[in-house]
């Protein structure tokens, strides 16, 4: 049976970040990945927000990585049947290294970092299915490939397996996910030239703008969004999983309808389809954070549901690389101690607590139940389209004032009290 120091299951940002940091400092470590290649499963096509951490892993990390544009202009839509809002924010000190935010390429981004992690000597074994974990007494002692003679042994393992983490749930550190904590993700990929891209969203050099749709899957909470990559633009809608089975609806279907939006078909005019994938997505929050640690064992970025979004923003690569940071700080100082027991490596949680991963997304802690307002997805796109179109239209008759027209259109569709309560809520989310 092959022993290593430490064990990594999943070459992903959190689990190739972890990796890269303990083969920096001297550990024997073993990365293992399902796919044929890091990022070759993955289907993210985002933003990753800059980060200091990062530049403690690689020095000069916003240099040396592979990303395809730093994003300067963020765009919002309110959609409805026949109308669309818009509001755009723009920066010049976004345009400035340190840039404040990059779009990726995950297979190329996943790819260079699991290189760099090989490089400092981690050892990477891709196309490694693994089947369970193996136990000394209570304490996590090493895990089972799906090859012959596939049991590897290792002091610590590191969790970082993707959102539906069956080795976080075999050592018992999550229970079984419901489908309010979770989100399907369908995206698709478009080629276009550089040259288009920068025209359309009128952009220059390595310029790149995000686009987040609100209102856009037929009365479904969820939102659409479109990332510019180089040569490429990331189209996708992410659909809460319990109001999609109420629903009834067929995802593909409301993908098909997001592209067919009037702002979203004049991006893809001409450009050619050339991916199509969809993914679950932890939506929990703070809340759905597991057990983060037990005996020989300590979980990382997506298998820690390190992921949430307020409305506005949506992180989550750059918690993972934070994590996957945190999770090899605290193994070695384990290893410093030869001491791999929970209380040792408790002062991973403790790490989270004092960075910004687990700050924030307490901060924020009570927009997942205020982002399940079905209002938010149906109502109110409706109404701000109407409010809008009262205020722009010109057919003869006497102007109203805006609080006059607003108003109006309130009372016809949602109740005072639910207004207030909305309100109360969001603001509780968001604000103070």
């Amino acid at each position: 049976m092959k022993e290593f120091d430490v064990i990594v299951v999943g070459a992903g940002p959190a689990g190739a970040s972890a990796a890269l940091r303990m083969a920096q400092r001297g550990l024997d470590v073993l990365l293992l990945e399902r796919g044929e290649t890091p990022g070759a499963k993955n289907m993210f096509g985002g933003m990753m927000p800059f980060f200091p951490v990062a530049e403690e892993l690689i020095p000069d990390f916003w240099m040396k990585a592979p990303w395809e544009r730093h994003v300067v202009k963020r765009i919002l839509y309110v959609s409805a049947k026949t109308s669309s809002t818009s509001m755009v924010f723009e920066a010049d000190a976004f345009d400035c290294p340190p840039y404040n935010g990059f779009t990726l390429f995950r297979p190329v981004f996943d790819r260079w970092l699991a290189e760099e992690t090989t490089k400092a000597g981690a050892t990477l074994l891709c196309s490694c299915l693994v089947k369970d974990l193996i136990w000394k007494g209570k304490e996590v002692s090493g895990v089972k490939v799906g090859r012959d003679n596939g049991n590897v042994r290792a002091k610590v393992v590191v969790a970082c397996d993707g959102v539906l983490s069956f080795l976080a749930q075999k050592a018992g550190l999550r229970k079984d996910f419901i489908p309010s904590q979770m989100a399907l993700g369908v995206k698709a990929l478009f080629r276009l030239t550089e040259e288009m891209i920068n025209e359309r969203f009128n952009l220059v050099r390595t310029q790149g703008a995000t686009c987040e749709f609100l209102g856009c899957t037929d009365g479904i909470r969820g939102g659409g969004f479109i990332y510019t990559q180089t040569e490429t633009l990331s189209v996708g809608i992410v659909l809460h999983l319990d109001a999609l089975k109420k629903s009834g609806k067929a995802p593909y279907l409301l993908f098909e309808e997001f592209i067919g939006l009037p702002p979203v078909r004049r991006y893809l005019k001409d450009a050619r389809l050339v991916e199509y994938s969809a993914h679950l997505l932890p939506e929990g929050g703070y809340r759905m954070v597991p057990k983060l640690f037990t005996d020989g064992m300590l979980v990382a970025g997506d298998a820690a549901a390190l992921c949430y979004t307020n409305g506005l923003n949506q992180e989550g690569m750059n918690l993972a690389i934070a994590s996957g940071f945190m999770a090899a700080e605290t193994v070695i100082d384990a290893f410093t101690r030869g001491d791999f027991s929970s209380k040792q490596l408790s002062q991973y949680e403790a790490r989270l607590k004092e960075s910004f991963v687990l700050k924030d997304m307490k901060t924020f802690k009570e927009a997942v139940s205020w982002m399940h307002t079905e209002r938010l997805f149906s109502e109110y796109p409706q109404l701000i389209n109407r409010i809008m179109e009262e205020i722009y239209r010109s057919d003869g008759k006497p102007r109203r004032k805006i609080g006059k027209i607003g108003w109006d259109a309130v009372k016809g569709t949602i109740s005072k009290r639910d207004l207030i309560a909305d309100l109360l809520k969001g603001g509780k989310s968001l604000l103070w």
